[in-house]
């Protein structure tokens, strides 16, 4: 039976990665967004990870998610770019941030070419991000990424209704919501879409808005 749900936080995420379900993070401002961006400049995949400070009530690995990205880098002969706060800071500043993210990158063996802030749309302004591996190290959607994929979803994803530099309007909802029903379909599984944090009003909107536009872009009814 396919089944589209809405939660919050990483708690949520982690209970949805559970039951099966593939995991959309909605975090409007800035990390879902920012990834949105990347994807529109060629990102070859984007992930995200949570920063070293972050205690949330659920487990976090973000030295597995850098080994990740590393393997997905040497398999594509490419790099990784790290995205991160502080947005304004020092790179020194930023890898300090994400260090056990970056311990797991560099266990796999993959270079870092760029460490750029976490800007929204317009972070593909800093650098080149084509055909690289982009990683988000947020204390939000990053972490609620992290638990997610700690836990084991077999997949987890991100989405926006942010406009982009290449998407207005309803376009970056719909490409979050055919992203979530082509990987529900790969796996076989329910969508869960998750608000990074319930106490972002824009986040909790724009999940709810995403969850109504998986189910007009005609999931519920798509056959097995």
């Amino acid at each position: 039976m396919k089944l589209v749900t809405l939660t919050s936080n990483a708690s949520g995420a982690v209970q949805a990665a559970r039951e099966g379900l593939v995991v959309m993070v909605v975090d409007v401002i800035d990390m879902s967004t920012t990834l949105e961006a990347a994807l529109d400049a060629g990102a070859l995949t984007v992930l995200g990870a949570s920063p070293d400070t972050a205690t949330p009530p659920v487990s976090l690995h973000p030295e597995g998610i850098g080994l990740r990205a590393a393997q997905l880098a040497l398999a594509a002969d490419t790099s990784v770019v790290l995205v991160t706060e502080p947005r304004v800071g020092t790179d020194e500043e930023r890898m300090a941030n994400a260090s056990r993210l970056l311990r797991g990158i560099r266990q796999g063996g993959a270079e870092v070419s760029a460490v750029i802030p976490n800007l929204g749309a317009e972070t593909p302004k800093i650098c080149n991000l084509s055909d690289r591996v982009v990683v988000a190290v947020t204390a939000t959607g990053g972490v609620a990424y992290d638990a997610a994929f700690t836990a084991g979803a077999p997949a987890v994803i991100t989405g926006t209704v942010a406009r982009t530099l290449k998407k207005k309007g309803s376009e970056p909802a719909k490409a979050a919501a055919r992203r979530a029903i082509e990987a529900a379909r790969r796996h076989d599984s329910g969508i869960c879409v998750v608000a990074a944090s319930a106490n972002s009003l824009e986040d909790l909107l724009a999940a709810e808005y995403i969850m109504k536009t998986i189910i007009e872009e005609g999931y519920l009814a798509l056959k097995n």
